[in-house]
């Protein structure tokens, strides 16, 4: 066979690992299923954005989680092209993450920054959600105060910057890399230039301080951040759960109405959080590996299951519309409110009349409070 060769660097050898078979078989279907959940999620996140920003709606918990929903939306659009290039359009004698295009080339130079960027910005921001839910829980009186929707738009500002800032290291560890023919098989084969982008040697400072950035800063700390955060979550839902219980023995019907609202409402973002954890604290965990592991660690291990996180991410930032619809009532209000207009006019009044004196209960006991994705402020 005909083949043009190029001088690859391979630093270890991983063929014949059942990791590397493991990736070899997964990534023939990694490019297809990725595109589904990234053209689904990118529709389900605008609808997230289009019903979280009405006015009814606008509360600090909401600001969280419209601007998580850009960012997952930036995450997956950037994706979807990139698995369209590199997967679904590879060039057919190449190896994937390599092509002739050099505009291509550069296009995965910069997705190995930006979705970095993108990914870290999602992890912060979903650890700002529970602080912000721990605070109002824990702290009633002064929750109210700290968690303004004025705050909460400063803090995700400062979260998009700040990361930017954190990752200028991982933009200088990838580069562009040409590979040139060294030989050819057969002179009756034309052979051009390919582009990969590969990483700068382990032992570069600039290497090994990212990589500890990285596993500490984006991996490490969130992810203990929200490990405690959530059993003080759950032990807080608990506590209003008892507290219910006896407001209800008590015969205080509405004040355990509410009690029950806010305990859904924390436990819809629990939800999230707990979807969160269970995708990044394993491989979380590898990150933090990578520092303490021999070098070939990354190459063996981590990349071999790289794609397969990357699945698993982008199905995390897919399925929040799905849990808001299913634990928030004022969420399917507004949802149907703007997207179900179609609907028959008898259907639709049935369904705002059993849900609108839910929500005009609860308005009526936190006065002119608005309600975040729940019927609580």
């Amino acid at each position: 066979m005909n083949r043009c060769v190029y001088e690859d660097i391979i630093r270890f050898d991983t063929k014949g690992s059942s990791l590397s078979d493991f990736r070899t078989q997964y990534a023939y279907m990694h490019g297809p299923i990725s595109i589904v959940i990234c053209i689904l999620g990118i529709i389900l996140n605008a609808a997230n954005i289009v019903v979280l920003t009405r006015k009814n709606m606008m509360t600090s918990i909401n600001v969280i989680l419209t601007w998580l929903a850009v960012v997952d939306n930036l995450k997956m659009t950037d994706y979807l092209i990139f698995a369209i290039g590199f997967y679904v359009m590879k060039d057919p004698d190449l190896d994937l993450m390599n092509t002739y295009n050099i505009h291509k080339g550069k296009y995965l130079e910069f997705h190995a920054s930006f979705a970095i960027v993108c990914h870290n910005i999602g992890v912060w921001l979903t650890v700002s959600l529970a602080i912000f839910r721990f605070l109002y829980i824990w702290f009633p009186g002064r929750g109210k105060i700290f968690c303004t929707v004025t705050r909460a738009k400063l803090t995700v500002a400062l979260i998009y910057v700040t990361i930017a800032i954190i990752c200028i290291p991982n933009y200088y560890t990838n580069f562009l890399d040409k590979k040139t023919p060294v030989h050819l098989n057969s002179s009756n084969i034309t052979c051009h230039a390919k582009y990969t982008v590969n990483m700068i040697d382990q032992k570069d400072p600039v290497f090994i301080a990212n990589t500890y950035i990285q596993a500490i800063f984006t991996k490490l700390v969130p992810c203990v951040l929200l490990t405690v955060l959530t059993f003080l979550l759950i032990y807080a839902m608990h506590q209003a759960y008892q507290k219910r219980k006896v407001l209800l023995s008590q015969g205080h019907d509405q004040d355990a109405r509410r009690h029950h609202e806010h305990n859904r409402t924390t436990g819809m973002l629990l939800a999230v959080v707990i979807l969160f954890l269970l995708v990044e604290l394993p491989f979380g965990i590898l990150t933090l590996m990578i520092v303490f592991s021999p070098a070939e660690w990354m190459t063996k291990v981590y990349d071999n299951l790289g794609e397969f996180h990357e699945l698993l991410a982008l199905f995390n930032n897919s399925v929040n519309f799905l849990l808001y619809c299913s634990m928030s009532k004022q969420f399917r209000k507004t949802f149907i409110s703007i997207f179900c207009r179609c609907l028959p006019k008898q259907n639709y009044r049935v369904i705002n009349m059993t849900e609108r004196s839910q929500f005009n209960n609860s308005v009526n006991h936190n006065h002119h409070n608005t309600t975040h994705v729940q019927t609580d402020a």
